[in-house]
Order: structure tokens, then C-alpha cells, then sequence
């Protein structure tokens, strides 16, 4: 009788895999011994040996996994590539800022890293060039590394900020893309005692608000920007002194994403808080008020709250709690024919005014039972 051997061959499968495996491995070890390599020559070349690994850098890294990312970092390449920021060359600069940049993309540690080792003075120093391609690799770079958020204390102190803002005035279109992101991202430290942006701001975040799509991320960051400025004297004056300051604020209320509708109402809505009798009708002229109506049955719950209370503030007196049903059908019915036509308007009004009333029960009942549980004993006497 034929016995099956106890030890089969193995099979094609398992022989790829160990193939597969064994290749992996001997990759691996050439991709360290490079990393070595360029490490070494980073550390003791001359400066065009230096430029070059610099520049091989870039291209190796760009085409890695994150893997290889955090491999070149722990390599001890990147200090000597932040060294190479502060060289009189300009080759040897650009070479070592796009080398940075590609270790930093997509890789915290490795950001966090480039600013421990010092990259920050050296790059708002390039913020401050005339040569662009510099100062718009700059300007990247910041923006990649304020996205970590133990950087952004240190960048928000350095001075890069007013910079940034100088870049929104005449930086090409990319440059100011990444300027105003930066300057986002730094705007969320709460680290910093001191505001990250001035009234100097507003002017360019106004014209680049009104090029760009309202519903677009780039929208969102400007408007969260401007709504920012608006908590100040001189940014609302700035904003109000802007070529259509208001009404772009306006305009993204009735474009804008959910996002870009809540940063814009709450800055139309600090205008008026600050100053009633000076921006009221300032934002009536604008035609605010269709958008606002539909702001407060739409977008996020804080946007339709700012939009209430900004209609409260625009009414003809204070004092008033409601509008009269006569005007607001009348709105509604306008803001229906914009948006369904005119044969449709009729209906359309209706079911936005049934909508509004069954919103508004909602919230005077929540508020009822906000007030009722508030008041009510922790515990219920027993009889």
C-alpha cells in the first residue's frame, strides 16, 4: 500500500511568497544603505556634492511610502538639510527647502522634527525675499509645517504671519493659496496671546473671496479669516471700507458651503452687534435678507442661530420680536420666485413659511423644556 509522505513539496504558492519576500528584504536593505549613503554625504560633502544629494533626496522620497519618509528622517538627514536653508547659494537653498518639503508631506514626526531643528528663522527670512520661486517655496513649506500642531506656537511667534499677509497682495495665485491655509491653520493656536492677523488682511481676503467659489475649502479658510477681523475695530472698519466688502460676506451666506455660511453670517452678525445704527443698514442695502431667511432653515445649527439673531438686529426697531406676517410672506414669496420662478412662487412660499413655523414651535418648545427641566427639583417629593 502506497503511505502519502508526511513532508509534501512545497507548492508554487508558498515558493513565490518566500521569493517575494526574500526580494522585499534585499530592497530594503538597498533602500537603507542609500539612505546611509546620502546621510553621509549630506554630513561631509562640499557644497555641490551637498546640492546634489539634496536634489536626489527629493526625488527619492517623492516616489517612497511613508515608511521611507520616516526612514530618511530618523537618518539624521534633516538637520543637515535645514543648515542648507542659511547658505549664500540659492541652489543650495531651493534644493534643500524642496527636499524638506518632501520629507514633511504626509509625515508629523518628520515635521515636527524640521522645526526642532531650527527651520523657522531661516524660512521667514525667505518669506521675506524677492526672488519668488523662493519665497512661494517658503510659504509651502510654512503651510506644510503649521498643519502640526506642536509647530504652530513657534511659527505663530516668529513673524511669519504679517509676511503671509503681505504674500496675499502679490503673490501668484498658488502662493496665496498657501498663504491664506497657512495663516488658517495658525489661527486655530490657542497658544498664542497674541492675534496671529491684522486689519491689513482683509482687504486682499475680500478680493480673493470674491474670485474664488463660494462652496469651495479655499472659501471656507477665507471667510473663517475674516470672521476672525471682525471681532475687532479695525477689521470691521476694513471690511466695511473694502470694494464690496459686505456684500461678499453677503453673496457666501447665499452661496457658500454650510461652512463658509456660518463664518460669514457671524461676521455680518459682529458688525452689528458692535454697532447697530452703523451697519444695519449697510447689510439691508446688500440684500441680506433673502439669504439670511433661508440661512435659518439650512446649514449647521450655529449658522441658523447667528442668522436669527442677525434678523432680529435688522429689523426697523429693536424692540420688535417678530416680523409681520405680512412682510416676511412677502419676502418668502420673493426669495420663491428667485429660486422656483414665478408660477411656482405661491407654492414654494407656502411650504418655506410652513417650514420656518414648524422649525420655529421646535426650537420654543426645546427652549420650554431647556427652562422646565432647569427648574425642576433633582428630586420629586413622594406624596
Amino acid at each position: 500500500m502506497r503511505h502519502e509522505e508526511e513532508n509534501p513539496p512545497e507548492t508554487s504558492s508558498t515558493t513565490s511568497t518566500a521569493t517575494a519576500d526574500q526580494e522585499e528584504e534585499s530592497w530594503n536593505q538597498r533602500k537603507q544603505a542609500l539612505i546611509e549613503e546620502l546621510c553621509e554625504k549630506l554630513m561631509s560633502g562640499d557644497l555641490q556634492t551637498k546640492i546634489e544629494t539634496a536634489r536626489h533626496i527629493r526625488k527619492v522620497v517623492k516616489k517612497s511610502s511613508l515608511k521611507t519618509r520616516s526612514k530618511f528622517g530618523a537618518s539624521g538627514v534633516i538637520q543637515p538639510l535645514v543648515l542648507m536653508l542659511v547658505s549664500p547659494c540659492l541652489d543650495a537653498r531651493e534644493a534643500s527647502l524642496l527636499a524638506l518639503l518632501n520629507l514633511a508631506v504626509r509625515n508629523e514626526r518628520n515635521k515636527v522634527k524640521i522645526v526642532t531643528a531650527g527651520a523657522i528663522p531661516p524660512l521667514v527670512d525667505l518669506l521675506k525675499f524677492q526672488n519668488g520661486t523662493l519665497r512661494e517655496l517658503a510659504t509651502a513649506a510654512i503651510l506644510t509645517l503649521s498643519a502640526a500642531a506642536p509647530n504652530k506656537p513657534a511659527i505663530a511667534a516668529s513673524g511669519a504671519a504679517p509676511l503671509l499677509v503681505q504674500i496675499l497682495h502679490s503673490g501668484s495665485v498658488q502662493g496665496r493659496v498657501d498663504a491664506v491655509t497657512a495663516l488658517h491653520y495658525l489661527s486655530t493656536c490657542t497658544e498664542n496671546s497674541a492675534p496671529i492677523l491684522d486689519a491689513t488682511a482683509v482687504p486682499p481676503l475680500i478680493n480673493l473671496l470674491k474670485e474664488c467659489k463660494k462652496y469651495s475649502k479655499f472659501a471656507e479658510k477665507s471667510t473663517a479669516l475674516l470672521e476672525i477681523l471682525s471681532n475687532s475695530e479695525e477689521g470691521r472698519i476694513a471690511i466695511t471700507n473694502s470694494d464690496g466688502g459686505i456684500l461678499t460676506l453677503v453673496e457666501t451666506v447665499e452661496d457658500g458651503s454650510f461652512i463658509s455660511m456660518q463664518h460669514a453670517v457671524g461676521a455680518l452678525l459682529t458688525l452689528c452687534q458692535s454697532s447697530r445704527d452703523k451697519y444695519r443698514e449697510l447689510i439691508l442695502k446688500e440684500g441680506a435678507i433673502p439669504g439670511l431667511l433661508r440661512l435659518t432653515v439650512e446649514g449647521t445649527f450655529e449658522a441658523q442661530e447667528r442668522a436669527r439673531t442677525l434678523l432680529d438686529l435688522l429689523r426697523d426697531t429693536p424692540q420688535e420680536k417678530r416680523l409681520s406676517s405680512s412682510v416676511l410672506e412677502k419676502i418668502v414669496y420673493d426669495l420663491a420666485a428667485r429660486v422656483d420662478g414665478a408660477d411656482k412662487a405661491a407654492e414654494t412660499a407656502k411650504r418655506l413659511l410652513q417650514d420656518m413655523v414648524q422649525r420655529s414651535m421646535e426650537l420654543s418648545m426645546t427652549r420650554i423644556q431647556r427652562r422646565a427641566t432647569s427648574s425642576t427639583p433633582s428630586k420629586i417629593q413622594s406624596s
